[in-house]
């Protein structure tokens, strides 16, 4: 009888901070969370003690937990508490995503230290040196028996569009190499050095198509590459992916393909089985699956312990009042939020106009779960609405550029088959975009729909009604993310920037509304949306 052997593979991506399964706009619970997914990781190791356990990035950042441990635990002894919970559920490698570099490279070196597990980014580069940046970019672990073990290499790469997103100061010294390249490199030297049973990529970045038709389902950038390492890098067995919040659990070709969406949502799930053929195992069969978090699972009582001081003082954090409106600047569509000027969104211009002293703005409603304001402003309304630490950067542009990026965020819309007002379905699948659609202050303007791709710009002024030509120069603050052209707003690459604001977004919106106490909801109608003219 031939001898035979398994292996499995858990991954998580994507959980951006949350730990508890909390929904923390509404202080709710819902099913999410490593809380959670610890327990599934438990369950699982009963019948499979030697499996693999991998994070493929976006880890420290994206929950108010996150937050306020940066601004206000940090300086304590205790560890990032994302870092506590892989060390404390023994992960074996980790995967940096473009949203660790949020806080700066100091708070990176720390995490990186505090973890008991390495972590591996072949394509990340130190230029002074020109070697892997955070140390070794792949591992080689061997699972089963110890007379005859499997040898499986884990190869780490991240996307390497993070410089057109992150804030250029917590890149110093670093270069990004093209994923796709460093992967056809890395996965030939492994498969030369090692020889592995088993070779796993696990690369912080999605598919630019679609996985069954191959269809393109984005502009081909680069930020996303994993169809192409797919199917253009020989000698890969396993491609674990992320950074797009997608749930994939499928084969393309003779790769198994995960991504186990966002948030702790979902454990991903690869089985791979050899057979023994002269001296080599020979993989007999892989299969990946999705286990999801549901009702059914409980939160990890430990880890929730872990961390119940911190977790007791975020809330409490969150729950303070820091100001009051006068008015409506509630949230009640988020469609409608972005078919015409709106008080919320004219308010997050004006903070950013005043914190940049720029007379032009431009600003996205980030999600649409934000709901605005109440009556009453706490700093879980501030982080519901803000969830990214995006900083603020000043750009010189000229009206040309200004009416190309009006262009571009007109494609937002189409027009329905029913003759309305409709959201792009790329704006929705197969990931939610509504972020790359930006409202403006201090212009005036109008996109008529109606009209074709490129030609939607039916009015663009000054306040004072004079027509924006090609050649005017203009001061436009934006956020740091938008300023590098993410998005597809190509226009704004290589601009001058005339100056960057270095706190986030959440730190001026909240010492904005601490400043004024009382903010009032004005909107002064300066653009709308129609279809042929028509209001949406």
């Amino acid at each position: 009888m031939n001898k035979t052997a398994i292996c499995e593979i858990l991954i998580t991506s994507d959980i951006h901070g949350h730990i508890y399964p909390t929904d923390y706009r509404m202080a709710e619970d819902r099913n999410l969370g490593l809380a959670k997914i610890a327990t599934i990781i438990e369950r699982e190791r009963q019948h499979a003690p030697d499996l693999l356990l991998l994070d493929n990035g976006d880890l420290i950042q994206g929950s108010p937990l996150a937050s306020y441990y940066i601004k206000q635990q940090q300086q304590s002894d205790a560890p990032h508490p994302m870092v506590a919970v892989l060390n404390k559920l023994g992960y074996d490698a980790a995967v940096p995503g473009n949203h660790e570099f949020n806080y700066g490279r100091d708070v990176l070196r720390r995490v990186m230290a505090e973890s008991a597990f390495p972590w591996l980014s072949a394509g990340i580069i130190n230029l002074n040196t020109g070697s892997p940046a955070f140390g070794t970019p792949y591992i080689v672990k061997k699972i089963g028996p110890s007379a005859d073990p499997i040898k499986v290499a884990i190869l780490g790469v991240t996307t390497h569009y993070i410089p057109n997103w992150e804030n250029p100061q917590h890149l110093k010294g670093l270069g990004f190499q093209d994923a796709l390249k460093t992967t056809r490199e890395w996965v030939a030297r492994i498969r030369e050095r090692e020889h592995p049973d088993l070779l796993i990529v696990s690369y912080h970045g999605g598919f630019e198509r679609d996985p069954v038709s191959g269809e393109a389902t984005e502009k081909l950038t680069g930020e996303n590459q994993g169809y192409a390492i797919c199917r253009e890098v020989a000698g890969i067995d396993v491609l674990i992916t992320g950074h797009q919040h997608r749930f994939l659990a499928t084969q393309l070709g003779e790769v198994t393909v995960i991504q186990p969406g966002c948030y702790g949502q979902a454990l991903g799930k690869i089985v791979v089985e050899w057979e023994k053929q002269g001296d080599r195992w020979r993989i007999s069969r892989q299969s990946a699956e999705l286990l999801m978090v549901d009702e059914s699972v409980n939160a990890d009582r430990t880890i929730l312990a872990m961390f119940s001081g911190l977790e007791a003082k975020t809330q409490g954090w969150l729950d303070q009042p820091i100001g009051q409106v006068e008015g409506d600047m509630r949230i009640h569509s988020p469609f409608i939020c972005r078919t015409a000027d709106h008080a919320f969104m004219e308010f997050v211009n004006k903070v950013q106009m005043e914190a940049a002293g720029a007379p032009v703005s431009c600003a996205a409603l980030l999600s649409d779960e934000s709901q605005g304001f109440g009556p009453t402003i706490t700093m879980r309304d501030v982080l519901g609405n803000f969830m990214y630490p995006n900083t603020l950067t000043v750009l010189r542009l000229r009206g040309r550029d200004i009416r190309a990026a009006l262009e571009q965020t007109a494609a937002y819309f189409v027009v329905g088959p029913d003759g309305r007002l409709a959201v792009n379905p790329a704006y929705v699948r197969p990931k939610a975009q509504h972020y790359n659609y930006d409202m403006w202050e201090g212009i005036r303007y109008e996109l008529d729909i109606a009209r074709s791709f490129g030609e939607r710009v039916v009015k663009l002024t000054d306040p004072d009604g004079m027509n924006i030509e090609d050649e005017m120069e203009f001061e436009v603050v934006m956020n740091s993310y938008r300023a590098g052209g993410g998005g597809d707003y190509e226009m704004f690459k290589g601009k001058p920037v005339v100056r960057e604001i270095g706190a986030d977004m959440a730190e001026l919106i909240s010492d904005y509304i601490q400043r004024y106490r009382t903010i009032r909801a004005s909107c002064d109608h300066n653009w709308r949306v129609t279809v042929d003219g028509t209001e949406a």
